[in-house]
């Protein structure tokens, strides 16, 4: 019996060549009805960064990374029950949420909003991770 499923798995040492890492992980893990998706920014699924320099085009194409996950794992933009967002400097607060808020318009989900020293890789101005559902038949 599987009790999750492990969507997108991949290996840190392709996917940031510039650190010294072997990490075995994943974009997003469906556990039950529960999808939990890894932090996403603006990086598409083929490593290349949209957006540089440029926190709304970052928190855009994270959204699509987002959706996208999502119906891998059985759901929808709609089941998000929780995000969490964290920015590089509090002046992308705005540029980033308005974005966010679009994607998430009639959603309603519950929400976190960090300002944090950086991310994982210097260019990346935003990152933001969710908790979703997968709805009953």
């Amino acid at each position: 019996m599987t009790t999750h499923i492990r969507i997108r798995k991949f290996n840190t040492k392709e996917t940031y060549p510039n650190q010294k890492l072997d990490n075995d992980l994943c974009q997003a893990v469906r556990a039950g009805n529960t999808i939990y998706v890894r932090g996403q920014v603006g990086t598409d699924f083929d490593g290349k960064l949209v957006g540089l320099g440029d926190p709304a085009a970052q928190a855009e194409q994270a959204m699509k990374n987002v959706q996208q996950l999502l119906e891998e794992a059985g759901s929808d933009m709609s089941h998000i029950v929780k995000t969490t967002t964290y920015i590089t400097d509090p002046r992308y607060r705005e540029a980033v949420y308005q974005v966010t808020g679009k994607w998430l318009k009639g959603v309603f989900p519950i929400s976190t909003g960090l300002v944090v020293q950086g991310l994982g890789q210097p260019e990346w101005l935003m990152e933001i991770d969710v908790i979703a559902v997968v709805p009953d038949e």
